[in-house]
């Protein structure tokens, strides 16, 4: 099996506890089922009638109202996870797992989240202001606002066509349909079911997420990576509830073996251990970053196909 496929075939594990992509699929669809679950029991309990009354969706939307944002702070991260129909997540879905894996493949697990997270919160603050800098959306603030992970969606399309424009799909097509231009359907289906809604709001905030997308993109092509801070929390907070688990800096990093199990292989010009290193290095923070030596490395074992 190759470098190629060996990295490939360990992306797409579903159980992999680092596969970023999994895990944002599952959060959106447990927000879903757990807001339907809560308008269900409303329903059997207060009938449909209190239940539309009750406003479920507006304790995890995101208001327009600046007031109304004041006290329900939370709604800036809650309403790119939440979806009020089954269609709208089912297309979020579709399109975040699409861009998604090859946002993956070409930068790594570890930006997946902050890029998610930075077009969703971005994209959402610019929604807020333009809302209530529009005359007639202000009048009418109180009953706007929005939910669902599109903005977060047009962050992560955009990162990945920023980072590999000419990246192929389907290339038993022709040789490939180019990413560029998977992205431009994208922004048309998507900015053209939005349309105006809201006096052109919500049209704006996925813009700007997708240039939250391109900026994160441009920071990364540069040495800066914009997204450090989160995984240095997300390890911080694991390594409290998992001590045995330390997370451990590059350069520091304290390698134990059992005994019944050899350090390593030692394979014909190749070392099976060496390689591993390099796919995990691939899979947590992209190939952009490999030093030279070990994409040299990674080469020479494509071509012996080790």
């Amino acid at each position: 099996m190759s470098v190629r496929e060996q990295n490939r075939k360990k992306k797409m594990l579903i159980g992999d506890d680092t596969n970023a992509l999994v895990w944002l699929v599952i959060l959106n669809s447990l927000f879903f089922a757990g807001i339907l679950a809560i308008k269900v029991i409303f329903y059997l309990t207060v009938g449909a009638e209190n239940t539309n009354n009750a406003g479920i969706d507006s304790w995890i939307a995101l208001p327009a109202s600046g007031y109304t944002l004041l006290t329900r702070p939370w709604t800036l991260i809650t309403y790119m996870f939440a979806h009020n129909s089954i269609w709208y997540l089912i297309s979020s879905l579709l399109w975040l797992w699409c861009f998604g894996y090859i946002l993956q493949d070409l930068a790594g697990n570890s930006k997946l989240f902050p890029i998610y997270l930075y077009g969703g919160f971005f994209g959402g603050l610019c929604f807020i202001i333009t809302a209530n800098l529009i005359p007639v959306v202000h009048a009418n603030a109180a009953g706007i606002y929005i939910m669902g992970a599109g903005t977060s969606v047009m962050a992560i399309a955009i990162a990945a066509t920023t980072l590999s424009p000419n990246f192929r799909i389907f290339p038993m097509l022709s040789g490939g349909i180019p990413l560029w231009l998977l992205t431009v359907i994208f922004a048309a289906i998507d900015l053209s079911t939005i349309g105006l809604s809201h006096s052109g709001a919500v049209a704006i905030s996925h813009i700007v997420a997708g240039a939250t997308g391109f900026f994160f993109v441009y920071q990364l092509k540069h040495g800066r990576d914009p997204g450090k801070w989160m995984i240095d929390l997300a390890n911080w907070i694991n390594d409290l509830f998992n001590p045995e688990k330390k997370y451990n800096a590059p350069g520091h990093q304290q390698v134990y073996y059992k005994a019944t199990k050899k350090p390593f292989e030692k394979m014909p010009h190749f070392s099976q251990q060496k390689l591993d290193e390099i796919l995990d290095k691939i899979n947590e923070q992209g190939y952009h970053l490999l030093t030279e030596e070990e994409k040299e490395f990674l080469k020479k074992a494509s071509k012996e196909n080790f």
